[in-house]
This record gives structure tokens, sequence and C-alpha cells, in this order.
């Protein structure tokens, strides 16, 4: 018999014993030679205690002052909680570069001109002389705020019209704007999804993505990075599974990124649409490194493999990758923008979007559609690249797709990556010195993303390369170069 089944039968004994004495009926005193009812006593006793301390005077602690002394000594022992986690020995051990300028082409970082590969300026629009006259002929006709969220007295025409703007440039019923981009996406997916919802997800979204879901307390469940495969196998059990259930009513949604901020690998969107038509899911798309950079025209994912917007349900998209602004949009069709009017908690209770922001990605829009040569232009740039790197740096393996301005480098087997020499190294501590050492010895300003700790994403890190048609190909060989040599420096220096 084991420890639960000893206590719960001497538990069971005593319940037993106390319950048999409750129960006696009657008990005799002799000298007054009375029958009385042995839970009357009991209640009477049970009375008597209470009114003995309700009636009892409250303690009253000694209210003498603390003397000088006293104090002090509590003073010493006092140790006050801190206000945040410790944080992480890479954040603390990194440099972050002290920008002069916008995150231009060529910028100027601790009073250095350096060739920027660190700012997501994918059509070169950031200090265009359009966008930043409209940005200041709004400034002084709106003022800096808009002074409200957008249901209460924050709406401004400019609001309206780059809504409008967006949604027939996208060619989609409706369109609804957010003040900010990462909480674009962790907004919308909660508005449409709730606990008991459920949700597939690629393992390689970003942070945000992960939020929203976060948020939304819906059943999770990650596929591998970019695998259908393994997507229908899951979509499979899961409506291989409807027949057990009473519930009948829950949402369901796969989300997923047009272009993965952690990979720079591309969605297979028409093998996507075919899953969800034959498993009756809904589909939400996170397309801001796509937005303007995908597509003939810019307007995406949809338009890269020609197939219709509307097979996308819901498409979330931040406006300072292409767009040269701050905030988010939210496209689909008019039920999906309306429903969040008053269920996108981003939308509804944060300050709307300053009106000279939105005007500034309306100009933006402008160059967008002026512009048709920038995505050839950031195309070509992103081959030279890939060219060059392949010439003068072949200790760095270049991952992504070939159509992503979003690169990640990592070092290659043959250097001693993973599966290499290095695997008992910590390779992102490694990365980090090859990104200080283009800094301070090349001049060339790159990255490496610090993810947070609630970031579950299973990809490796790697270098984060940003590309931009305000780059020249001389720009993407001098950046190459600049990687071989400071890559040789470090790897040599920490193998020796």
């Amino acid at each position: 018999m084991g420890l639960y089944e000893a206590v719960a039968g001497m538990a069971v004994q005593l319940l037993e014993t106390i319950s048999t004495y409750l129960q006696l009926p009657f008990f005799r005193v002799s000298f007054l030679d009375l029958t009385v009812d042995g839970h009357l006593v009991l209640e009477t006793i049970l009375l008597v205690a209470i009114v003995f301390l309700m009636t009892q005077k409250s303690y009253k602690p000694d209210k003498r002052s603390l003397t000088e002394k006293e104090i002090d000594h509590l003073c010493e022992e006092w140790v006050p909680e801190p206000l945040h986690p410790p944080a992480p020995s890479q954040a603390l051990a990194r440099h972050v570069p002290v920008l002069d300028k916008a995150g231009e082409p060529w910028t100027v970082a601790d009073g250095r001109k350096m060739l920027n590969l660190a700012s997501m300026n994918f059509l070169g629009l950031i200090g265009n002389a359009h966008v930043q006259e409209t940005a200041t002929a709004a400034l002084h006709k709106y003022g800096v705020g808009s002074c409200g969220p957008r249901g209460f007295y924050g709406t401004i025409d400019v609001h309206l019209d780059l809504e409008e703007r967006l949604a027939g440039f996208l060619g989609v019923e409706g369109c609804i704007l957010y003040s900010y981009g990462l909480a674009t996406v962790a907004s919308t997916i909660p508005a449409f999804c709730k606990r008991g919802d459920l949700i597939i997800a690629d393992e390689g979204v970003g942070w945000a993505m992960q939020n929203g879901m976060t948020l939304a307390r819906s059943t999770v469940r990650y596929f591998r990075h970019n695998d259908m495969q393994h997507l229908e196998q899951l979509l499979q059990q899961e409506v291989a599974g409807d027949h057990k259930s009473t519930k009948t009513d829950s949402r369901r949604f796969i989300a997923v990124e047009a272009l993965y901020q952690c990979s720079g690998q591309l969605l297979p969107l028409p093998e996507l649409v075919r899953l969800k038509e034959k498993y009756k899911f809904r589909i939400i798309v996170e397309e801001s490194l796509s937005f303007g950079v995908l597509g003939a025209t810019g307007r995406g994912i949809s338009e890269h493999y020609g197939t219709p917007v509307t097979n996308i349900d819901i498409i979330v998209a931040a406006m300072g990758t292409s767009l040269a602004s701050v905030g988010g949009f939210c496209c689909g069709s008019a039920k999906v923008v309306d429903h969040q009017r008053l269920g996108g908690m981003g939308y509804c209770f944060s300050a709307s979007l300053p009106p000279f922001l939105a005007s500034a990605a309306m100009a933006a829009l402008d160059e967008m559609e002026a512009r048709p040569n920038a995505r050839s232009l950031l195309q070509a740039n992103a081959t030279a690249f890939r060219e060059g790197m392949a010439a003068h740096c072949p200790a760095l393996e270049v991952q992504g797709h070939a159509v992503s301005p979003v690169l990640l480098l990592r070092v290659s087997k043959a250097a001693g990556g993973a599966g290499g020499v290095r695997d008992g190294e910590d390779e992102p501590a490694l990365l980090q010195k090859i990104v200080d050492e283009m800094r301070e010895g090349e001049d060339v300003l790159v990255s490496v993303p610090l993810r947070s700790p609630l970031d579950i994403c299973p990809l490796p890190a790697g270098i984060r390369v940003c590309l931009s048609a305000g780059h020249s190909q001389d720009d993407m060989l001098l950046a190459a170069k600049a990687f071989g040599r400071a890559t040789a420096r470090v790897l040599g220096s920490a193998s020796s």
C-alpha cells in the first residue's frame, strides 16, 4: 500500500469516528437527570466561542516610533527587487551604433560614413525628397499627432485616403491602418481567433506573429519550416478528428509569412491555397518583407505567383520596409476590415497614426508606382551580392530565396560552421564578432538579430543583410570583399 492510500485510509477512519460520535442521540447528566441532544451541546460550545472572540479587545501593537538607528538598520537590510530581468550577455556585449542620418543606403554612424546593410529600406525611399516634402507639408497642416484613437476623434482624412489607396493598390475590398507595425499582426490575430480556435503556423514565423497567437489563447500547432507535406499531415489529423469532437464551430487558420524574416525563404503560396481549399481553413499571410518587393508592380506574393489576391483571407504588413513610414495595415474583405474597427485592440486603444506619417506612406506609394524599375534594381543587387560572396567570402554561406531582399549569412560547414569543427562554439557570438569587425574595420553596417527569450523560433541565427534598390552593384562588390576580409580575420583569430 502506498503512502497516498495509507493517508486516505486514516482520514476515512477519523471522519467515521467523529461522525459516529456526533450521531449519538443522547447523553445523560446525572446530577440534573436531564437528557440533552449531543448536537445541541456542540452548537452551544461553538456559540460561546464566537461570542467570546467577538467581545475581546483588538490587539494594538506598540506605536512607539522607530529610532534613527533602527531606521538606518532597516534601510541597510532592504534589498529592492529588480525592475526588469537581467539583460542577456549577448545584448550587453554588442555595440549599438548611433546613426546621424536616416537609414539610407549610405549613412553616418558613430561619426563615420558607412555602407548601410542593416536597415530595411528595400526600395530606397528613406530620405526620398518627395516623401520628405509631403511629410513636412502634412506636419505643418495637421500638427504632430491626431489627438486620439481612430474611434475617438483620431480619424483624419489622410487615414481614410491611405486606406482607400492601399485597398485599391492590392485589389481588395478594404484596408485598416494600425499605428505600430509590430502590433498589426499581434492585434489582427486575436481579433479573429479566441480560446478554442485552432491556428496551424509555420515554425519560422517571427515574434510578432507568435505574440499574436499567444494573445489569442487559441490552440497552436506548428509545422516544419516551409514544409507543405508536414502541413498537410497536420491538416489531415485535424480533419480526421472532427467526427470525435462535439464542437464544430471553432475557427481554423493557417498563419504564415510571405518572405520569412528568420530565413529569407519564400512561401509556396499556390500549394498553400490548394491545402486551404481542400481542408477548409483560412489563411493569414504576413507580407512586411514582400509588399513592394514581389510581383511586377510590387503587389506582393499573390502577384508574384499570379494567384488571385482573394485566395488570401487576411493580409497584414508593416509600412516601415517599402513605404518608408511607420505603422502597418491589414487588408481583406469588407467584413474582415469592419470587424477590426471594434475588435482590433491595437486599433481601438492606440492613438491613431500621426497624419504626417500617413501622408509620407501615400507619397512612398506614389514613388513605388512611378518607379517600376526599383524592383529590378533590387533583384540585380541581390544577384550581384550572392555572386560577390561566392567569389570573395566562401566561409559564409548565403541563405534566403533569390527574390528576397533580406539574406542570412552563416558560417559554412567547410569553414567550421554547423556540422563542422566549431560545433562546440557559440555561433551567434562568432557571428557578432564578424559584425563588429565589419563595422570597425570595414565601415559596413550589418547586424545579428537579437531574439527575445520569448521567441520560440527554432531556426538558427545568422548575420542579416538588408539590400536596397538604392545600393549600386559596386556597393554589393564592396560589401562582399569586406565580408571576406573581416571573416578571415575573425575566423583566423578564433582558430589560433
